[in-house]
């Protein structure tokens, strides 16, 4: 097992594979990430669910069964997504058994159309978890206002959720406060907390990436000096928030039945700007009791790259406070850009949605002739 990522893991870094597809299953890929490079979990998206479809060799036998049954698209994007997450459900069970539900999470999102929809999110957040039918799956729900009170209503219906999309630490902490809530409903509906888990997914890079456009205009020394910085100063923000919160007396009592705190998982960690390090995003967010989910590529840079030298979350929280005022006073509103960032995080999914219909129907099309 490779040093540098064994050395992250040890620092309580549970790495996750921001992919899945069919051809990853078929070939022993993924078992090989588990094997080799110490991956206890799968994120997945649209996204990544559109570049896996659009490989038509991979999914060829399953899209002709289904032409033949005259299926929707929509009914064999559902089946060829719940499939590919069940099957890598099964792969990572021995990893949830050994870390008692912690890690060997596989994630499969709501459609992105329904980010505005709360009661259309519940809705099919429980059917994702009927279909799948695997007690390792996490639901993910995109962190919208419309989306918190489906959080809530979906953990205290028993199912386990990932949180996607959050950029700024005052939807953290509602997010936190709808997880809390949705445990607080769970107990009095006298479901097994000890099974129920959840992670909030904290978006890491974009932040720099709509940040670094704004200092690049801006253009003084004074901005230049911020560039690169944000993101991780937003994100050790939002775990001193979490700190704050699972050490609350409304925890504790929470916790007395069982339960496990929702763990920051940081996300969208691949390095946007090529002039910073590959590894910028896990070097600067290392901490105990968190999850980095990383494409592949980011995973490769951090075994040839990284170096793991302790704690660089906590310690600084002023000096992280500092950089997001600093960039208020030179004009760059922390607000305006979370808000941005949450829209188009939203659009970028359903126009990954869009385009995974397209190829699904396309591939249906084809079959059927």
């Amino acid at each position: 097992m490779n040093d540098r990522l064994k050395a992250l893991a040890d620092a309580g870094v549970s790495i996750w594979l921001d992919d899945l597809s069919r051809e990853r299953l078929n070939s022993g890929s993924l078992r090989a990430l588990i094997e080799d490079k110490h991956v206890v979990g799968v994120t997945t998206n649209p996204t990544i669910f559109a570049k896996a479809i659009s490989d038509a060799d991979a999914y060829a036998e399953t899209v002709g069964k289904l032409a033949a049954q005259g299926v929707s698209t929509d009914e064999a994007i559902r089946v060829i997504t719940t499939t590919d997450v069940r099957d890598a459900a099964d792969l990572f069970k021995p990893i949830y058994d050994d870390t008692d539900g912690q890690d060997g999470r596989v994630s499969i999102e709501v459609e992105p159309g329904l980010a505005r929809d709360t009661a259309g999110t519940i809705e099919q957040a429980k059917q994702l978890w009927e279909i799948v039918g695997r007690e390792n799956v996490f639901v993910k729900i995109p962190a919208t206002k419309e989306g918190l009170p489906a959080i809530t209503a979906t953990l205290a219906a028993g199912i386990s959720v990932n949180v996607t999309l959050i950029f700024s630490l005052e939807r953290y902490k509602a997010v936190a406060d709808a997880f809390l809530s949705g445990l607080e409903q769970a107990i009095e509906n006298g479901h097994d907390v000890t099974k129920l888990a959840s992670v909030a997914s904290f978006f890491v890079s974009r932040v720099d990436t709509e940040i670094d456009k704004r200092l690049d205009a801006i253009g003084t020394d004074e901005a230049k000096a911020l560039k690169g910085k944000a993101a991780v100063a937003n994100a050790r923000l939002a775990f001193e928030a979490y700190e704050e919160i699972f050490s609350s007396d409304r925890w504790r009592e929470i916790e007395s039945a069982g339960a496990k705190p929702q763990r920051p998982l940081w996300a969208s960690t691949g390095v946007k700007d090529p002039s910073y390090s590959p590894t910028l995003y896990v070097d600067s967010l290392v901490t105990n009791g968190v999850v980095n989910t990383m494409p592949e590529a980011t995973i490769k840079a951090v075994e040839e790259h990284s170096e793991v030298t302790g704690d660089t979350v906590r310690g600084d929280y002023a000096g992280d406070r500092k950089v997001i005022d600093d960039l208020e006073k030179l004009g760059v509103s922390y607000d305006e850009v979370v808000q941005i960032l949450e829209d188009e995080g939203v659009a970028k999914f359903d126009a990954s949605w869009s385009e995974l219909q397209d190829t699904v129907t396309a591939a249906l099309k084809g079959a059927a002739k």
